[in-house]
């Protein structure tokens, strides 16, 4: 009976916590509209979320596509099948690696980031003050962040999808030798802009919502002690880690099954 009842506490604690989570970002929601009259806020979050998270996207990127190039060659060479190298490292990147890691590096540079940032407001009685002055912090500092996180994300995806093509064709044409105008005219026959990069830019959408939900809400929800600031970081990264690879499962699953 008291494994029982230690199952339905869970439950319970569980249910609460997704009842709460569901309220605040149907508050955010909400508040979008009158964010959106000050878009010079939403501008100074673009910078600090997206541009911010730049150099480390662009080198993630980069990398990505050496190794993948690389990898790839390896395994077509066997069944003389290079000729195929530019258009799977493409399909790669746009379709998965692309959306995914930038989400992934997303949650750990600017959704940490986000998270200790509300956080210390909270604890410095910043958010409290602006509900005195009858300003509501869900429009003042929480909906900025929100939008500007899912106008980040897919840009973001798009220019690490797109260096790692280049850093593909740095490998493939410069240092292996295989042909220039064939490693991009198989891609230009094989990708489908809708279907494979506009797949590609909804999944990193989805991703942004994802991730800038969490870590506002680990922020806003927060105790207002440095060890509870501490904890909700490491939240962030966990929680917005595990939707992300079990969000992609099932956005890959619908996009792709009726091929």
């Amino acid at each position: 009976m008291n494994f029982l009842a230690r199952i339905g506490a869970w439950a319970l604690r569980s249910l609460r916590g997704w009842g709460r989570a569901g309220l605040f970002f149907a508050d955010v929601v909400k508040a979008l509209p009158a964010a959106m009259r000050r878009f010079g806020l939403v501008v100074d979050q673009i910078h600090a979320i997206g541009n911010l998270s730049l150099l480390i996207i662009l080198a993630s990127g980069l990398a990505v596509g050496f190794v993948l190039a690389l990898q790839m060659y390896y395994a077509l060479v066997t069944y003389g099948a290079t000729e195929s190298l530019g258009l799977i490292v493409n399909l790669s990147l746009v379709r998965e690696l692309g959306p995914v890691v930038t989400a992934l590096l997303f949650a750990g540079r600017a959704g940490t980031s986000l998270t200790a940032e509300i956080g210390l407001m909270k604890a410095g009685e910043q958010v409290a003050a602006l509900e005195l002055m009858a300003i509501d912090p869900r429009q003042r500092v929480l909906a900025p962040r929100f939008i500007a996180g899912i106008i980040s994300m897919p840009l973001l995806a798009i220019m690490f999808s797109a260096v790692g093509i280049i850093g593909a064709w740095v490998v493939a044409v410069a240092l292996i030798g295989i042909d220039p105008g064939n490693f991009w005219s198989i891609q230009q026959n094989g990708v489908d802009v809708w279907r494979d990069v506009g797949n590609g830019v909804v999944k990193s959408s989805v991703f942004g919502v994802i991730c800038t939900a969490v870590a506002l809400y680990q922020g806003y929800t927060t105790e207002a002690t440095p060890e509870g600031v501490a904890y909700a970081t490491t939240r962030t990264v966990v929680i917005s880690s595990l939707s992300v690879l079990g969000m992609d499962f099932i956005l890959t699953a619908l996009m792709f099954s009726a091929r």
